[in-house]
């Protein structure tokens, strides 16, 4: 293959030990999603040996990569009623907000003989899941409360993912209230959120009844998604893609000719910088993403990709780059989900920092 993929399996379980100490300080457990690398158990293991003992992924299909994995997992997407007896069968938990597909998943696990927990998903703002209306939350979790084969483990909220609505005191004290309304002097875990959330926590601004956090970005490139810092002692380059040089020329940095739209159906625009040294790679946007892709080279620079070329800017570089080398590119975390769905890139463990 022309393109290979480094994971650094050894950064991302230092990532995972920070972040679960700084989370141990503030009374707060981790629940590691595993969603971007497909539920990779070399991976996983990782987060175990960072020391963790939950995992959650929103895909069936990575559950079952990870049912050899000794810990509690959880179903981080809304459950579809087409596959409840295989969430049943391969996670622990649950986030849900619809009584039709808890009533499923209640017959499913007396079918099974196994009882399912249930996390409880109240709307706070930013428009994606999670029940608004208070009625209906009292009676869902009344009907679960109710039940003998299906357990209300806690309840949770999702922000930043679909308006980008900034975790806040005010929210998330929402989520702590109905919290206590729903379960009264019963013990509970209220999971407030996602990587987001983790500047609050840093703040001391987190309600301290807030007992849990679902991470995954933070844990694999050490960066915490409100103000999108990097935290210390993290690294950031646990994926690096090593993409092969198939031309090198200077070509002109200003193309001529009619523009049109490109495949996303924006119309490109171009700088004028003269004569350039311009490097193919033989890797593209079906197993990449330019805008969170970066070269560990500073003197190169991304000009553009398609589907299966990736165009860099190779004039500043200090290094004398030939056809058949491979350039080095630190990913992000689109970028790097790509990467480890992509059939056309091959995959290498590293074991040492």
């Amino acid at each position: 293959m022309t393109a290979t993929l480094e994971i650094n399996l050894k950064k991302i379980e230092n990532n995972v030990s920070i972040i679960k100490n700084l989370c141990d300080e503030n009374n707060i457990e981790i629940t590691g999603i595993t969603k971007m690398f497909s539920g990779d158990p070399k991976i996983a293991n990782m987060y175990l040996s960072g020391g963790l003992e939950k995992l959650g992924d929103s895909e069936i299909s990575n559950l079952k990569n990870l049912s050899g994995i000794e810990a509690e997992k959880w179903m981080v997407r809304i459950p579809a009623l087409s596959e409840i007896e295989d969430l049943i069968k391969y996670s622990d938990a649950s986030l849900n907000s619809e009584l039709e597909v808890i009533k499923e998943i209640e017959k499913q696990s007396k079918k099974q003989g196994k009882i399912h927990k249930i996390i409880l998903m109240q709307e706070l703002g930013d428009l994606r899941e999670g029940i608004l209306d208070r009625e209906e939350l009292i009676r869902t979790a009344d009907y679960v409360l109710n039940s003998k084969w299906i357990e209300l483990y806690g309840m949770g909220t999702n922000l930043t993912c679909l308006s980008f609505v900034q975790p806040s005191v005010e929210n998330l004290s929402r989520l702590v209230k109905m919290s206590k309304e729903v379960f009264g002097n019963r013990k509970f875990m209220i999971s407030g959120g996602n990587s987001s959330s983790i500047d609050l926590m840093l703040n001391k601004k987190m309600p301290v009844e807030i007992n849990n956090l679902r991470l995954g970005e933070s844990l694999i490139f050490g960066k915490e998604r409100a103000k999108y810092k990097y935290l210390d002692g993290t690294y950031s380059d646990t994926f690096v893609l090593k993409a092969e040089i198939v031309e090198i020329k200077e070509k002109p940095s200003f193309p001529w000719g009619k523009i049109g739209a490109d495949s996303y159906g924006r119309t490109p625009t171009f700088t004028d910088r003269g004569i350039r040294k311009r490097a193919i790679c033989a890797v593209g946007r079906k197993s990449m993403d330019v805008g969170t892709t970066k070269p560990c080279d500073s003197g190169v620079g991304i000009v553009g990709a398609s589907s299966d070329h990736l165009m860099l800017d190779i004039s500043d570089s200090n290094k004398n780059y030939k056809i058949g080398d491979k350039i080095s590119l630190k990913l992000g975390y689109a970028s790097a989900l790509l990467a480890m769905n992509s059939t056309y890139i091959k995959k290498e463990y590293i074991t040492e920092i």
